[in-house]
């Protein structure tokens, strides 16, 4: 018998839960969107009982637009469709307040929780506060201020498109320090010790990804004692996080620029997760 995947989509109004939710959509799940806290599990009976083949995946939209004594029992929900016959996941997406008041203003759409005492600026902050409760049982956390559309969908497809992926999936994403630190991140490596291509003039021009800069850094010992140990350690602890019922791992490698280092460096654990049978994704934030 298999087992139906429920995924829950929430976050923050201007974060994308409509693109994650026309994504599943063209993955087969049926969608719901802006679902009332108190039809949740009248929904899970009525797909229980469909029985198998029905409607074996199903995602749906919650916002804060539900009374915050009920996003408050989310979490109890949540455990009580997971202790029964659902695959319950829940995908949290957010961005930080100056992208979020910078998309409503280009697509001049109103905040949910605005009103003509509050503004917008506040109406974000309400609705981050209000919406902790299912941030706590977030199993994929997405924060999208660096990320465009078409990532955004990359993302959702790769982490929710395989009904029960066997291996933890692997997001590799690269920066730079100086242009701030990613959220949601389960890791966050420092390339900055390691010997810079920036200071060789025919090579800062270059990134990671380019023969010669890649030649350049793997002829440093410092640099392959780097990639072999940070390879041990992640073969040493993921199959405990898989262990633990992980299913997503973020992996944020930095370096100055986000441009040499970190790259070359994302694209070395790629290659050694994918020799392993592991599901790899990577993002280079600055050269996007």
């Amino acid at each position: 018998m298999s087992t139906k995947r429920l995924v829950v989509v929430s976050g923050l109004s201007g974060s994308g839960k409509s693109v994650a939710l026309h994504t599943l959509e063209d993955l087969g799940y049926r969608c719901i969107d802006n679902l009332p806290m108190f039809l949740l599990e009248d929904l899970a009976k009525g797909l229980d009982d469909a029985g198998d083949g029905t409607f074996p995946d199903t995602a749906v939209g919650i916002d804060a637009r539900n009374q915050p004594e009920q996003l408050c029992e989310l979490p109890g929900l949540i455990e009580k469709l997971r202790s029964g016959s659902f695959d319950c996941l829940v995908l949290y997406l957010e961005a930080q307040t100056d992208t979020l008041i910078k998309r409503f203003s280009e697509t001049r759409r109103k905040h949910p929780l605005t009103d003509v005492d509050r503004p917008l600026a506040e109406a974000i902050e309400l609705e981050r506060k209000l919406l902790e409760p299912v941030l706590s049982e977030a199993d994929l956390h997405i924060d999208t201020t660096h990320t465009n559309v078409h990532q955004l969908r990359d993302l959702v497809r790769e982490r929710l498109g395989d009904d029960a992926p066997n291996k933890v999936s692997i997001l590799l994403q690269t920066f730079g320090f100086k242009k701030g630190t990613p959220h949601d991140v389960d890791f966050v490596l420092d390339m900055r010790c390691l010997p810079n291509p920036h200071w060789q003039p025919e090579l800062r021009p270059l990134t990671g990804l380019d023969p010669a800069v890649a030649f350049f850094l793997g002829d440093s010992p410092d640099v392959i004692r780097m990639r072999d140990d940070l390879a041990d350690f992640f073969d040493r602890w993921i199959p405990r996080f898989e262990a633990d019922g992980r299913s997503y791992l973020t992996i944020a490698i930095g370096c100055t620029g986000g441009q040499h280092r970190s790259v070359y460096m994302a694209e070395q654990l790629r290659h050694h997760f994918e020799a392993s049978g592991r599901k790899v994704m990577v993002r280079h934030r600055e050269l996007a």
